[in-house]
């Protein structure tokens, strides 16, 4: 469905837009592929690997999603934009809060207000499971991004783009993630494990690409579309890396949650559960007469939650020691 349409990647400079780029580069379908970031530093290392005289497609605007003038020039003639520009860090977000405002709220609001008026046709934005009752800055600021983009489709009308979400977790050994830290940390013999019930959804980031693309395929606008993940244990990850090292419990940090949710209770009324992924409508859907708009999914259950606690896929500490190994050979 991209094949002779031009795309935009905001954030494109970091894992997930360098694993899409990389991606959709293989396909080489695209009219146009633009890289939207603001660190030329990332933008120079990445066009070492992706220069653009060797893909005639691809261009790189340096540009910050803060900078609403900026976004329509970068926006003049793409079809469709997915933002993955934010700031992620918890403690960041904790420490500079202002920042993560205007990154994450109002570089929403500006990414929305540039696509209506340039004409865009779909825009998928990323979130995070901390979106989901948030107890953290950063997770605050991704649930009224959420809401923003949800509500981009009223501003929008029925000629304007379509705006959905794609809501996943901490993708597997990514920066800040666990695995990098119990890597470095195994030398010494002892793993700090910060609580010994912490459970966690497991995304790589090959199939965190893939699932976003297939979001672009299913949306209709409104929908907030969650993938259904294995989880797993610290403690599993823990074994998997270092089995003869020391456990240090060192207690919950600030803004961390126990477990991670990806569709909180509070929104089951409105949910539909399909076989490889659950699909949060906006506030007010119904499934039409003799539920048209389901498709092969069900409305899940009142007070139905997905939290990595109480799943119903789980990875052995086999599995996972083939995921840190894949990881590590990276």
């Amino acid at each position: 469905m991209l094949k002779g349409r031009s795309l935009l990647i905001t954030g494109g400079t970091g894992s997930f837009g360098r694993a899409m780029v990389s991606k959709l580069l293989e396909t080489n379908e695209l009219r146009r592929l633009v890289v939207f970031s603001r660190d030329e530093l990332k933008q120079s290392e990445m066009q070492e690997r992706h220069p653009m005289s060797a893909h005639g497609d691809l261009r790189y605007f340096i540009g910050d999603v803060r900078d609403q003038e900026r976004l329509y020039d970068a926006l003049r003639g793409i079809d469709v934009v997915i933002h993955a520009a934010a700031l992620k860090q918890v403690p960041t977000a904790e420490y500079n809060p202002f920042e993560a405002v205007q990154t994450n709220v109002l570089g929403a609001q500006n990414l929305i207000r540039a696509a209506i008026r340039q004409g865009v046709q779909q825009v998928v934005a990323l979130s995070t499971d901390k979106a989901a009752n948030p107890i953290n800055l950063y997770g605050a600021t991704k649930l009224c991004a959420d809401k923003l983009f949800v509500a981009g489709n009223a501003m929008a009308g029925k000629d304007g783009p379509v705006f959905s979400v794609v809501r996943y977790g901490n993708v597997f050994g990514s920066r800040g993630s666990v695995v990098p830290l119990f890597l470095r940390k195994r030398r010494d013999g002892v793993l700090p494990v910060t609580d010994e019930r912490m459970t966690r959804f497991s995304l790589t980031l090959e199939a965190g690409v893939e699932f976003v693309l297939a979001c672009l395929q299913w949306m209709r606008g409104g929908e907030i579309f969650v993938p259904k993940l294995p989880s797993y244990r610290i403690l599993d990850v823990a074994k998997a890396i270092a089995p003869e090292a020391r456990i240090e419990i060192t207690g919950i940090r600030p803004g961390e949650k126990l477990h991670e949710v990806l569709v909180p209770s509070d929104e089951s009324w409105h949910t539909v559960e399909h076989a490889d992924r659950f699909i949060i409508h906006p506030s007010g859907w119904s499934p039409g007469p003799q539920g048209t708009e389901l498709g092969d999914g069900r409305v899940c259950t009142p007070g139905f939650a997905y939290s990595s606690d109480t799943n119903d896929q789980w990875l052995s500490v086999e599995q996972l020691t083939e995921l840190v190994r894949g990881f590590a050979e990276t």
